[in-house]
């Protein structure tokens, strides 16, 4: 009998239900519904709270098989996590270019100067920039909060959306010949690429 089969044997010996169940090991009632689907499996800790509360052991809720594939699945979903918050983070770090002399101010003023600062181009050029920068970093500073919840889909499209800005930024500020910002840009994709390539 698999896991999932048991566990579901198991709560309805007890008159439970997965509502019930949720609230008495402080879990979310999606948590259970998901391992009695057998759609994946809970962590080690939830297996030891699943084994207590039904005073049953460990070996009897799940095969050695089954553990293996659960410890595998919860180290990818940590692993995904992780890089999730390194590249949200990242994200969050395009701030720096509002403050870092990473912009040449025109013809008539040859010196670096920070976004802030930038005076030597034309409005409409500044408001793109600033809102590259700006989107980067709200993006990342919501990856950042919602890498807490549970929810891989959540941060899968907060990576992908970062990455795409990241490339939108490297091309804005080529084209727009402002070198310095782009190989910002361009260092930060690079990175992130690198994180999420080790993850695979």
């Amino acid at each position: 009998m698999e896991f999932n089969e048991k566990l579901q044997e198991l709560r309805k010996s007890k008159g439970l239900t997965q509502e019930e169940l949720a609230e008495a090991l402080y879990v979310s009632r999606t948590a259970i519904s998901k391992w009695e689907s057998g759609r994946g499996y809970p962590g080690i800790d939830s297996l030891k709270e699943l084994s207590r509360f039904f005073s049953v052991t460990i070996d009897e809720l799940i095969c050695p098989e089954e553990i293996i594939s659960a410890a595998e699945e919860e180290k990818q979903t940590a692993v995904s996590r992780y890089v999730a918050l390194i590249c949200n983070a990242l994200d969050a770090l395009t701030a720096m270019l509002l403050f870092l002399p990473a912009f040449g101010n025109g013809a008539g003023a040859p010196t670096a100067v920070s976004l802030m600062g930038l005076s030597g181009i034309r409005s409409w050029l500044k408001t793109v920039f600033l809102s590259v920068i700006g989107v980067t970093v709200l993006n990342g500073t919501c990856g950042v909060i919602l890498v807490r919840f549970d929810r891989p889909l959540w941060n899968r499209h907060r990576v992908v959306t970062g990455l795409s800005l990241s490339t939108v930024g490297v091309a804005v500020f080529i084209a727009a010949r402002q070198p310095y910002a782009g190989i910002i840009f361009f260092a930060l994709l690079v990175i992130k690429a690198f994180f999420i390539y080790k993850a695979k």
